[in-house]
């Protein structure tokens, strides 16, 4: 009886955090980011945004993610905010110096959120991008 009583339990956790987890990724602005990927494709991600000095930025939480490689050889993009599609040119900025900077943003922007996400993804080594007009 013991181990139903605890499989429930562990039901419940486990589903509370994927809850609380959807609700901390999805709760405030996402938005689409589409990429050319190297065989022609569009490739589209939903990504967290901030808005700062003039630019809209947006983070690669590491260095390997598919649509920062899609930069490096094309690097304008569509960007698809409260439903209006903006074409930018993608400037990745990699460094601690950017880092800090996108990590301080989307801190401010998503408080909790961000902090949530920072328990289940390791972004240390993310890699802030710049979206230029």
């Amino acid at each position: 009886m013991r181990w139903r009583r605890f499989a429930g339990v562990a039901a419940v956790a486990a589903f509370a955090f994927v809850a609380v987890t959807l609700v901390a990724l999805e709760g405030v602005e996402v938005v689409q980011l589409r990429t050319t990927a190297p065989d022609g494709s569009v490739r589209t991600t939903r990504t967290w945004v901030a808005d700062a000095d003039g630019a809209t930025w947006v983070e690669a939480a590491n260095p390997e993610r598919p649509f920062l490689q899609d930069l490096a050889a094309h690097p304008e993009v569509s960007l698809v905010r409260d439903g209006t599609e903006h074409r930018l040119h993608a400037v990745p900025l990699p460094g601690d110096g950017p880092h800090r900077k996108i990590r301080q943003l989307l801190r401010a922007k998503y408080g909790w959120a961000d902090a949530w996400i920072g328990l289940v993804a390791d972004t240390s080594r993310s890699v802030a991008v710049r979206l230029d007009p």
